[in-house]
């Protein structure tokens, strides 16, 4: 397992199952970590788009690799094969791979500059 603490920055959206399972499995393994709003911050969501290279989300970067459009269970086992946790069954307080609900799962809304 890694000595180092990673440097995590994750790209989320506020309410979101694939979102709260990054989350989850981030809090979990008592990683800290930047969770940037891409529903809310319009900047935010092209900053992820234009680093992860498509539009969908979650996209976690840990120690500047990009892992995009990733479920909580997939971040886990990312984590564990690089070494920076050791897997454990601990619970959760959310599913860690369960999708969006397709209410919540609407793309930002982009505003317009009032001139």
């Amino acid at each position: 397992m890694s000595n180092q603490t990673p440097v995590i920055t994750a790209y989320l959206k506020p309410v979101c199952g694939w979102s709260n399972g990054v989350r989850a499995v981030l809090g979990k393994y008592g990683l800290v970590y930047e969770d940037k709003d891409i529903i809310n911050n319009p900047d935010i969501y092209q900053e992820m788009v234009t680093k992860s290279g498509q539009p969908l989300s979650p996209c976690v970067v840990v120690d500047g690799r990009m892992l995009a459009d990733v479920s909580g269970e997939e971040v886990e086992a990312w984590l564990a094969s690089k070494g920076y946790i050791e897997k454990n069954n601990l619970p959760t307080p959310v599913p860690i791979d369960q999708p969006c609900a397709d209410e919540l799962h609407a793309a930002p809304v982009m505003m317009e500059d009032p001139e």
